[in-house]
């Protein structure tokens, strides 16, 4: 099998565009066109509906699994059908878990997120390094052993992460630190492209740590959310990335709220309507994200 790196590499720029779909299923912002608010058809259907049109536009699909879980066990299988769902659409799927812990329920989580049936056996997953390098040990010893990937958190995008992640330790800030620990373990997941698997987490809203992150972990692709809603330019989002001869290159750039409830969307009295307006906000995303990574 290919490397989760060459996988994702390649559908980026088979896409042209580094555009990641987050799949953030809000109950109340699922319109009524899908069923009910918070039940689980509406959930059901919309997740159907947006990986269909998302397919058509980006390589990547972000499940963010808290919505998920919010709707318990059906939600949980939900999730399981959307991670499936995608993959059989030809996307890489990056699992927003953001697991952390130690020992056996460290490889627990593993197997759930990455593992096949009755895991989610997504492509990757996104994981908390704050319990220390024996909490990653097992996933990455199962990313490498199948060639999936992980994105671990380093430089997040939310307004708190300054709370932390920007403590200074030795004459260095936090999340620098964080980056040297996971650094020496990015060869592991490398692949023929020569990009790491082991991906790092680098908030859009954040575009001279971004840099400055790449320096760092040059071999690892980044996952870089903030870009949309949050605020964050495309300019901004593709900071951490370098140029090579497809461009400027290095990761995927997230957006869910931006390209799954644009106003129009919202409005829309009719699936048809929702449909456009969501391939719409899609397409609008992409391009611009691929004139950052061309200029």
């Amino acid at each position: 099998m290919t490397a989760f790196a060459d996988r994702l590499i390649e559908g980026v720029r088979s896409k042209g565009t580094p555009l990641c779909i987050g799949l953030d299923p809000f109950p109340d912002k699922i319109p009524a066109v899908f069923g009910p608010t918070g039940s689980v058809l509406a959930l059901q259907a919309f997740s159907e509906n947006l990986i269909a049109i998302a397919a058509q536009h980006a390589a990547v699909l972000k499940p963010q699994l808290g919505f998920f879980e919010a709707y318990g066990p059906d939600g949980f299988a939900v999730a399981v059908d959307a991670v499936a769902r995608a993959k059989l659409a030809g996307m890489a799927v990056i699992l927003d878990a953001k697991r952390g812990d130690i020992g056996s329920t460290a490889e627990g989580y593993t197997r759930a997120c990455l593992g096949p049936a009755p895991g989610f056996d997504a492509d990757c997953v996104t994981i908390n390094p704050y319990l220390g390098k024996d909490s990653l040990e097992p996933f990455i010893a199962e990313a490498q052993a199948r060639e999936k990937g992980v994105a671990v958190l380093v430089r997040t995008s939310n307004p708190g992460a300054r709370d932390l992640q920007d403590l200074n330790v030795d004459g260095a800030p936090l999340w620098h630190r964080v980056a040297e620990m996971i650094e020496p373990a990015a060869p592991r997941l490398v692949g023929a492209s020569g990009w790491s698997g082991l991906m790092a987490v680098a908030g859009a809203t954040y575009p001279q740590e971004a840099r400055a992150l790449r320096a760092l972990m040059p071999r690892s692709l980044l996952l870089v959310p903030g870009y949309g809603a949050q605020g964050a330019s495309a300019a901004d989002a593709a900071a951490g990335f370098v140029t090579g001869k497809y461009g400027r290159e290095g990761g995927v750039i997230s957006s869910s709220r931006a390209v799954a409830y644009p106003p129009a969307a919202q409005a829309a009295k009719t699936l048809e309507n929702w449909r456009a307006a969501i391939s719409d906000a899609m397409s609008t995303a992409a391009a611009e994200l691929r004139a950052a990574c061309i200029s």
